[in-house]
């Protein structure tokens, strides 16, 4: 007999979570028969021994968690617990930093390209360091002149970056002095420079000639005038997948020995995400249906493409996928999502056992740009969010 379908609809959750990565099938079965599936857990022992890794390997520099891939309580008050520094880039991220009763001056503002309303809203908050790349965006920090302080964004695009953030901001390395010699016309205080050379970069190649060509900028700025004090070196730091990443402590060597060829007296900033959550998200799904299509298994899942495995669209990210389920001959089977999409297919030529509804599927290091993405799509519900090894008073608290 087939097990019967998990409910879409689970209760709340107000007591804390405590559990070991990775996590047993009896307390999988056990979370999912409590709150139902999907769901997505975060587990703040992961977040912060993340941030703790990569602080040893950027000793000196100001980690700026970037809120964008997992915008949560329960991960904001992990880092705000060892420490750590909050990279802002909205309204809403300024809101979710407030609730967590984060100090603004622990908070930069990186949005290269901003509304005004968006200004006024951080300076409210208390945000004081914001980003600009053109001279348009310089003219919008005229009427705030007194309170703000800002960082020129400069483009240096990796070709080996899974994700090229700079194809779409920062000016071209000549541009600088251009930009800070209007920046003094109008009245605006340019304290130093930031770049961001991609996410999920395989390399720190990209990151080391940043580093030397904004160190040759500095020079150059303090020579003619302009007193920069800050160097933002964005993130990209890379995350395990399919394929393992570069360990860390490997990747950054080089990194470290670029910054010690600095000018003096920079303060040194960078904006790392990906790397601190990616692997503290586990996603947990529950087939609801199944078929044989053409002499291959089709598995249905509760969650799928317009839900959690969004990323492997918009991130173009491979996700570890196993069944909890580990008895019998394995099948060549395509792992699909719950929506009436043909786009919605997590995997082809996967194998895994003989799957039946209420089995669960697992999603391993998917919590960085998965959640934060999804959608309603069919309006059908997508996975819960629960906070593994929080504080009590944010535990299951990190649901939008």
């Amino acid at each position: 007999m087939p097990k019967p379908a998990v409910s879409f609809r689970p209760r709340e959750s107000t007591t804390p979570l405590r559990f070991t990565a990775p996590y047993a099938r009896a307390d999988l079965e056990a979370l999912v028969a409590r709150h139902g599936s999907p769901l997505l857990l975060v587990d703040c022992d992961v977040v912060r021994e993340r941030y703790r890794r990569l602080a040893a390997a950027l000793p000196g520099v100001d980690l700026h968690y970037a809120l964008k891939p997992l915008p949560d309580l329960a991960v904001i008050a992990a880092l705000k617990e060892v420490g750590g520094y909050f990279d802002l880039a909205s309204g809403g991220e300024v809101d979710l930093v407030r609730s967590a009763g984060v100090d603004p001056e622990r908070c930069i503002h990186t949005h290269p390209i901003k509304r005004d309303s968006d200004i006024r809203d951080a300076l409210r908050f208390g945000v004081r360091i914001f980003v600009a790349d053109n001279p348009d965006e310089l003219g919008k920090f005229v009427r705030h002149r007194k309170r703000v302080r800002v960082l020129l964004r400069v483009a240096f695009r990796a070709a080996d970056a899974v994700c090229d953030l700079s194809k779409k901001f920062g000016c071209e390395p000549a541009a600088v002095p251009e930009l800070l010699a209007l920046a003094s016309k109008l009245g605006v205080e340019v304290v130093g420079l930031s770049f961001h050379v991609g996410s999920q970069t395989p390399t720190p190649v990209m990151h080391v000639n940043a580093i030397e060509a904004c160190g040759a900028l500095i020079r150059a700025a303090r020579d003619s005038g302009h007193a920069l004090s800050v160097l933002d070196i964005g993130g990209g730091f890379p995350a395990d997948y399919l394929e393992p990443a570069m360990p860390i402590e490997e990747f950054c060597a080089p990194i470290r020995a670029a910054l010690a060829g600095l000018p003096p007296g920079l303060r040194l900033i960078a904006e790392p995400g990906r790397y601190i959550v990616a692997p503290a998200g586990t996603c947990v799904a529950s087939v609801v249906g199944r078929a044989l299509r053409d002499g291959r298994w089709w598995f249905y899942l509760d969650d799928g493409m317009y839900g959690s495995f969004n990323g492997q669209i918009y991130d173009h990210a491979s996700y570890p996928v196993v069944a909890l389920r580990e008895d019998g001959e394995r099948v060549n089977a395509v792992l699909a999502g719950p929506t009436c999409d043909s786009i919605d297919v997590i995997r082809e030529d996967i194998p895994l056992p003989l799957l039946e509804a209420g089995d669960l599927v697992v999603g391993r290091n998917m919590g960085a740009y998965t959640s934060c993405s999804a959608s309603d799509f069919n309006f059908i519900p997508r996975a819960r969010r629960l906070a593994i090894n929080a504080r009590e008073d944010v535990a299951g608290s990190g649901q939008p």
